[in-house]
């Protein structure tokens, strides 16, 4: 839970370094962003190896998480608008409302269980983390674009973004079928 917290509390340090002037700003925040990003593996593992798991962090965890997405995507395209960065947004911020409210509604009809997250969704995590943190550092490291690189990863997760938001809808397609009164 308090690894939870933290990766709330990091979002307006991630913000403040992004549009910081000061010297290394960018790379501070990616370095914010990727230790937020870590933590929310660490929180899991933690939570299931020492049995902490309780009903508000399985609830807040996902919502920290799209948070950090979120703001960090819309800042993104702001600071580099052009379409392609726009597009990769949408498909991301959109996929994360759409599988949220699938989940939500699952669970109210007693079936959860059947959109429980994947290897694709996990996959689409780490491309998605990886590649954001990059982007947001933006400056060259050891002669490598990592702006660039970041892009590719970013790009990489949309697509398991729509693999993964297809894999679930697939799964409550039965559900949404029979209860489309």
């Amino acid at each position: 839970m308090m690894l939870t917290l933290f990766r709330i509390a990091a979002i307006p340090a991630v913000v403040v370094c992004f549009y910081s002037s000061m010297p290394n700003a960018r790379p501070i925040a990616a370095i914010l962003f990727g230790v937020a990003a870590i933590t929310d593996f660490l929180d899991g593992w933690v939570a299931r190896r020492y049995e902490q798991a309780s009903k508000f962090g399985e609830f807040l965890d996902p919502v920290a998480d799209k948070l950090m997405v979120a703001i960090v995507l819309v800042m993104l395209v702001q600071g580099d608008p052009d379409w392609y960065v726009d597009i990769i947004a949408m498909i991301i911020i959109g996929r994360e409302i759409t599988v949220s409210a699938l989940r939500e509604w699952m669970a109210t009809i007693g079936e959860r269980a059947n959109v429980k997250v994947t290897w694709a969704g996990k996959l689409k995590t780490v491309l998605q983390m990886f590649g954001i943190a990059f982007m947001v550092f933006q400056n060259d490291f050891l002669g490598l674009d990592i702006y660039y690189i970041g892009f590719v990863l970013l790009v990489a997760a949309a697509g398991m973004t729509i693999w993964s938001m297809m894999t679930y809808l697939l799964a409550a397609w039965p559900y949404i079928r029979s209860r489309g009164d």
